[in-house]
């Protein structure tokens, strides 16, 4: 009980570090950068999507530092999280409002979070997950 107390722990002092040196990253850009980015509350963007492609962000970094129970449980969260709002969310609802880019951000997350939330079964391939991870974002960019 103490040592998964302790693992708990240490990974949520993890994503802590992890959002504050991400949120100081975000303030040393140059103004014009700046201008250009959504804005964001504790470094996450203040759009229809940055709930979700904060999710990822956090599920993939732990992913990369190799805790694969917090990337699993992250994804599983943005998985949940997607299905409850953008599917059954009503008028406003992505799968409502554009159908077709519904469809394909969807499929999209899925080639992303199911080797993570996978993980116990197979190692998830590094190059596979980034690739993923990288094409759910840019979807993601079309649904603002």
């Amino acid at each position: 009980m103490l040592q998964a107390h302790s693992n708990r722990t240490k990974s949520m002092l993890i994503l802590t570090a992890g959002l504050f040196l991400f949120s100081g990253a975000a303030t040393s850009v140059p103004a014009k950068a700046q201008e250009k980015r959504p804005s964001q509350t504790a470094g996450v963007d203040n759009t229809k999507m940055g709930t979700y492609r904060a999710l990822a962000e956090l599920s993939f970094q732990a992913f990369k530092k190799g805790d694969g129970v917090t990337a699993a449980k992250l994804a599983r969260i943005l998985e949940r999280a997607w299905d409850s709002s953008e599917e059954g969310g009503g008028e406003k609802a992505l799968a409502k409002t554009n159908p077709q880019l519904f469809e394909q951000i969807d499929r999209a997350m899925d080639v992303f979070i199911k080797p993570l939330i996978g993980y116990e079964k197979a190692a998830p391939d590094p190059a596979k997950v980034e690739s993923a991870y990288n094409a759910y974002l840019e979807l993601l960019k079309q649904a603002e």
